[in-house]
């Protein structure tokens, strides 16, 4: 739903001025607080503060008034024991040894994740197709129509698959992208603009968003959400995200910079770190299709599984 979101704006952003796509940016955020007073409260933050009672209500509200809750209402009972039981943990408990895996692989896909340049093409788009002489209107409408098959497919995929072979096809594809977009650049540079720089320009850019919505985009951060022990899941989630909009705010600082420096170098060091990612995912990130959350954390962090 995010990909199909950014997709419509981009979409409407082509015909109207960025001022009034930021107004209309605020409809669905206006619409999101009125509708924040309809959601249910969390059943697992009920049970977690000891309100069994408005947790089973919250259940009924989302499963329905004639669902039978039971079966789901033993499963939160028991999380919230077992949560219970472990020690309480903060931020700087994410740097013991024992954790020491999960926190690399979790941290280093986020960061490989953007400075692979997702938000730098995201973001400057518009630019690098008319830089690279390319029609903007076209370019833009293209990114709309590979983005969302790419995603659904790719969702498709994820437990058919496996989370390790999407990775690494999509982190190679977005590689192929970046290097395609440095060669267009390059051929500009050498003055070989015969039509053959834009085509490849617009080619590296639509091979580099279907790859990366493919895979990149969203299976990080379900990989995230499996490696990290319970008791430490909260504290983790929250370092990654910071790490992750950190990195985004580095790379769409650092783009127009990186572009005076040199256009086709910009974007063959984002294909040198998405061809990075694909060694990382091979060399150090687990499977865990179809494994229980036991099952992960048993082979990821033995120290914690008593």
């Amino acid at each position: 739903m995010i990909c199909i979101g950014v997709s419509v704006m981009w979409l409407i952003g082509i015909f109207i001025p960025w001022r009034t796509l930021a107004l209309i940016g605020t409809i669905p955020c206006l619409l999101q607080v009125v509708g924040l007073f309809f959601i249910p409260e969390s059943p697992r933050w009920l049970a977690n503060i000891g309100m069994w009672k408005d947790c089973e209500s919250s259940l009924h509200r989302l499963r329905g008034e004639n669902a039978d809750i039971s079966e789901e209402a033993i499963e939160i009972k028991d999380y919230t024991e077992t949560l219970h039981q472990l020690p309480e943990t903060r931020i700087f408990d994410l740097f013991q040894p024992k954790y020491t895996k999960s926190l690399i692989i979790g941290v280093g896909l986020m960061v490989l994740q953007q400075f692979g340049g997702v938000n730098a093409i995201a973001f400057y788009a518009t630019s690098i197709f008319i830089s690279a002489g390319y029609s903007s209107t076209i370019g833009s409408i293209g990114m709309v129509i590979v983005q969302v098959p790419s995603t659904l497919l790719g969702v498709l995929l994820m437990d058919v698959s496996g989370r390790r072979p999407l990775l690494m096809i999509s982190a190679a594809g977005t590689c192929l992208g970046c290097f395609l977009t440095g060669i267009s650049f390059l051929l500009q540079d050498l003055q070989e603009t015969n039509g053959l720089n834009s085509i490849l320009a617009l080619v590296g850019v639509l091979v580099f968003s279907a790859s990366f919505s493919l895979g990149m985009g969203g299976i990080p951060w379900v990989i995230m959400s499996e490696i990290f022990p319970i008791n430490i899941k909260g504290s983790a989630g929250s370092l990654v995200t910071v790490v992750n909009w950190s990195g985004s705010w580095v790379i769409s600082y650092t783009f127009n910079f990186l572009m005076t420096w040199s256009t086709e170098g910009t974007f063959f060091m984002y294909a040198s770190i998405c061809f990075l990612t694909v060694l990382f995912v091979a060399k150090l990130v687990p499977e865990t299709k179809g494994r229980t959350l036991e099952d992960i954390q048993a082979s990821m962090n033995p120290l914690t599984v008593h």
